[in-house]
Parts: structure tokens; sequence; C-alpha cells
């Protein structure tokens, strides 16, 4: 597959307004009407602790979390909804029950919450996919993921900040290398613009190339008085070549 796999669409800016637009009105909901979500996020080892596992990425602790997490996910969900398309909506379902199940099997005994452990996965999934294709935008693409969220790899170790929950980036970090190795996606392969760059171009029954020889160099073949060849150089240019005997055997050949 080429490079028209990549089409933009209204998805690739309404997938992330809509989630991120749900997550501030979830917490506009908890502020308005005073309502304790901090209790439905992931509790570790607790029976009733697994409905976080749905429910937490929803949740926030302050307006400062929300942001931080918002920006992010508008930039990052734009980005996978446009380059994989159909993995996106598995990716984020996907990454939001096993990064909640891995949080909820390794975590502190305290309630998870927030939307950055789907961060990770998103962030993950892009970067190792792309390096796994080897295909030149997606590596460019995880590249600038890098570059970008690079430092985000800190907050999966559990030294660098207690406040936060480590436990739930390293699950979303595990899920999407993960899912990059169950999503397969299409070989993807640089546009064809030539003749001799399709798979079953033959030098040997070539009309063109079959008057030079195997360094290149014209050679001198039995031809009748006119010959008209035709190659394609360009996917949309057609070029005619017109070779002509002339009559005197001591002057060349003379290629147009």
């Amino acid at each position: 597959m080429n490079d028209n796999h990549f089409k933009f669409s209204t998805a690739v800016i309404g997938l992330p307004l809509f989630f991120v637009l749900i997550l501030w009105i979830v917490y506009w909901i908890q502020i308005r009407f005073d309502f304790d979500f901090y209790q439905s996020g992931i509790y570790p080892r607790d029976f009733s602790g697994l409905q976080g596992v749905l429910f937490s990425p929803f949740i926030h602790e302050n307006l400062s979390h929300l942001y931080n997490n918002s920006i992010p996910l508008l930039v990052l969900l734009a980005a996978l909804q446009f380059f994989y398309p159909k993995q996106t909506i598995g990716v984020i379902g996907y990454g939001i029950l096993f990064s909640g199940l891995i949080t909820w099997i390794i975590g502190r005994e305290n309630y998870h919450i927030g939307a950055s452990g789907l961060i990770y996965v998103v962030v993950s999934f892009i970067f190792f996919k792309g390096i796994q294709t080897r295909y030149y935008r997606l590596v460019a693409l995880s590249l600038s993921v890098i570059l970008l969220y690079g430092g985000m790899i800190w907050y999966v170790f559990p030294d660098v900040d207690q406040s936060i929950s480590w436990e739930g980036h390293l699950a979303g970090f595990i899920t999407g290398f993960g899912l990059t190795l169950i999503y397969k996606t299409p070989e993807y392969t640089k546009p064809i613009f030539y003749e001799w760059q399709k798979p079953d171009f033959d030098p040997e029954t070539d009309p063109f190339m079959k008057h030079f020889d195997e360094n290149g160099n014209f050679v001198n073949t039995e031809i009748p008085e006119e010959e008209t060849i035709s190659a394609y150089f360009d996917s949309n240019v057609l070029v005619n070549y017109t070779i002509r005997k002339n009559n005197d055997p001591e002057e060349d050949l003379n290629v147009n």
C-alpha cells in the first residue's frame, strides 16, 4: 500500500475533539453537582475497583490534571486517526481495557484516575508500529512523537514522582507495544513512478532496454527502417522514442 492510504477525513479532527469533550463534560458534572467520581477509579486487587478499568480515564483530580491530559490527547488521537484509521478504535478501546487491567494488577492500593494511561498507550503504539513498518512516513511520525513526548518515559518509573500513577503509565506503555504486535498493518511501498520500478518489469523483453547492453551502452542492433518505442518514465507521462536506420551505412543511427 502506498501514500494513498493516508487520507484526511473529518474523523481526524472530530474524534479527538469528541473524546476530549467527554472528559470536560464529566469534569463539569463533577464540579457542578459536587459528585465524588474518585471512587470510580481503579482500586488495585479489589473486585469493586475493577469498575475503574472503564471509568478511570474519564475522571480527573483538578483542572490542571485535565488540561495536561487534554492537549496530548488532541494531538496524538489526531495523528493516530490519520495514519492508522483502521486501528484507531481498537487501540483506544483495548488500550483503555488492558492498561486498566494491568494497573489493577500491579498498582498501589490507592485510586488511580486520569487519561494519562491512554496517552502512554497511543505514544507507545505510534512509536513502535512506525519502527516496525519501516515505512519512511511512519518512521518520521515515530521520531516526531519521541521529540515531543520522549520525556514521558521517565514517568513509568516509581522513583520519579510518587504522587502520580506511574503504574498506569507503565501499563499504558506496555499495552501500546502489545497492540503493535496484535494489529497488523499493510505492507507500505513507495509509489511507482517508472516502468522499471514495477515488480513484473523484465529488461530482457522491454522494447527500449533491448537497445542497451548490461553496462548501459547503446548497442547497434538490427532494427527496421523505422521503429517507435514507447516507455513510461512517469506514471502519467508516456515518452515515444523513434529510431530510424540511415541509408548511408557509414553514418550512425539517430536516436531522438
